[in-house]
């Protein structure tokens, strides 16, 4: 009788090195995209539950404040999207002068005939110097900001910087809030824009966005550049 040897070759039936492990990934596992797609359509579902919700249309008091760049520029880019829709639409510029700028430009020189542009303002506060002149501007500013808000053909006017002249007293906020509440055609949207937006002013508002400051190039020494402020 013979017994094997310590080195004696490995049994056919003894497991092999490269047999497949059970915790082996399984061909049938749902790729990065499967998973993503599928992810996407939960989310669509979701989304369009939500949308079939919102069936109602009104127009909006919109606030753009904030000590961050961007109030105007952003209003501008509506009162262009009703350009570009064919609606008439107006601007009242409360503080700004007869600075010239991009938008001005654009609107009085080749869409006059859908945007009505009133510069009313004569400056900043510190350049005019004058509180009464201010006043005198801003009440001016106001009263065809009202003639252009009660005309049911405008869709949407701009109030441009009209929270500065809230600030310093210049027009009274109730009787702002008393037209908007009152006044305003059903449909109209006015934006109202500038920093420091009175807290009842905000309450009042259906949609309101405040730019915040994170990092500005005047306080690195670079001056209000053609194309990015004006």
């Amino acid at each position: 009788m013979t017994t094997p040897h310590d080195d004696s070759p490995v049994s056919d039936t003894a497991p092999s090195d490269t047999a497949p492990s059970d915790t082996a990934p399984s061909d049938t596992a749902p790729s990065d995209t499967e998973r993503h797609n599928t992810k996407m359509a939960r989310k669509k579902q979701a989304r369009d539950k939500i949308m079939a919700t919102k069936t109602e249309e009104k127009g909006l008091i919109i606030v753009h404040t904030g000590k961050g760049k961007g109030k105007s520029s952003a209003a501008f880019g509506m009162i262009f999207r009703c350009i570009a829709h064919g609606l008439p639409c107006g601007v009242v510029q409360f503080i700004k002068g007869g600075m010239d700028t991009g938008e001005r430009n654009l609107i009085t020189g080749h869409f006059a005939d859908l945007c009505d542009f009133h510069t009313m303002g004569e400056g900043f506060t510190w350049e005019t110097q004058d509180r009464e002149r201010d006043i005198a501007a801003a009440s001016a500013a106001w009263d065809k900001a009202r003639e252009m808000i009660r005309d049911t053909r405008y869709h949407m006017v701009l109030l441009d910087e009209i929270n500065i002249a809230l600030r310093y007293g210049y027009i009274d906020l109730e009787e702002v809030l008393a037209f908007l509440r009152d006044e305003k055609p059903e449909m109209t949207h006015v934006v109202l824009t500038g920093r420091n937006a009175a807290e009842a002013l905000i309450d009042a508002a259906d949609l309101v966005t405040e730019m915040s400051l994170v990092k500005h190039p005047f306080r690195s020494g670079i001056k209000a550049q053609i194309g990015v402020e004006f």
